[in-house]
């Protein structure tokens, strides 16, 4: 490693320095090609077999400078292949819209400025609209215009329909020689409405003011029953009742004997006073013993 790290070279004894001479060529004619590392700067699929390229991966490809420009900006164009088929797919800078452009070769997954574009209204597409409002709504007003027509020739033919059927029905009266009574013009619908709600609401006004208050049946208490006394065995009596005690034996598993019923004792009825003629017999039977 270290003869190319030497700095003089090798002339051999016949070397003539004036036998070189400066050669200029024809320029390369288009634009300039450089090799560049770079990483793809937007998922995209591939045209040629549908392989699908994630945004960051990296490929070696030419750069080359074209001779567009957006505002002095200069506009650089990348060709790079597909890593399944080795098509060409071919790319631009945007410096309009801060991105990239993918020009042939492949098919970008979402363009960001594609909705933007959509959005923007040119000058044209204003007025083309404009004009489009305006034609529907000259003909909405031509159909309101249309249907108000039709309402007002239905009623007028109603009203030709009434006005016939009542000369027909006057003309057959006099026909008959009996006087036809004309119906009335029809009213108001608010008129009647209003009339309507007016004798309801005198209706009901009456019914109030002749409604009378219902006998409750109240009944009166005399002074006497309330001096007379209460019976005791008659009035209720309210007592507190012991409240029973649980039996917590079975719970803890003590088993007691049955004990023997309780009989109750009958009650002792009580025994009358002994008349005066029994009283008598009863001495008289002790006398004959003596």
């Amino acid at each position: 490693m270290s003869e190319r790290k030497v700095l003089t070279k090798y002339y051999p004894p016949d070397f003539d320095p004036s036998k070189i001479t400066r050669q200029r060529g024809p320029k390369t004619a288009g634009p300039k090609l450089q090799t560049v590392r770079l990483m793809a700067p937007f998922s995209m699929k591939c045209t040629h077999c549908g392989e699908f390229i994630y945004k960051g991966r990296k490929f070696n490809a030419r750069k080359e400078t074209t001779e567009e420009k957006y505002y002095a900006i200069a506009i650089f164009r990348f060709y790079i292949r597909c890593t399944r088929c080795s098509g060409e797919i071919t790319f631009k800078t945007d410096p309009k819209n801060m991105d990239y452009e993918c020009e042939r070769g492949a098919k970008r997954n979402f363009e960001p400025w594609r909705e933007a574009k959509l959005a923007e209204e040119t000058e044209e597409e204003r007025l083309d609209r404009l004009e489009k409002e305006e034609a529907e709504r000259d003909a909405m007003a031509e159909l309101e215009t249309k249907v108000m027509d039709a309402k007002t020739e239905m009623a007028i033919a109603d009203a030709l329909d009434e006005i016939r059927s009542r000369n027909a029905r006057i003309a057959k009266a006099e026909q008959d020689g009996t006087s036809a009574s004309v119906a009335p013009p029809p009213d108001d619908a608010d008129a009647r409405r209003q009339k309507q709600e007016e004798e309801d609401a005198e209706a009901a006004r009456q019914a109030f003011a002749n409604r009378q208050m219902p006998d409750l049946g109240e009944e009166a208490i005399d002074e006497d029953m309330l001096d007379e006394p209460v019976d005791a065995a008659s009035a209720p009596v309210f007592g507190k009742r012991a409240k029973e005690k649980k039996d917590f034996g079975a719970a803890l598993g003590i088993k007691k004997k049955a004990a023997w019923p309780v009989v109750a004792a009958a009650p002792v009825k009580a025994v009358p006073a002994p008349s005066k003629l029994s009283s008598m017999l009863v001495a008289g039977y002790d006398s004959d013993d003596d």
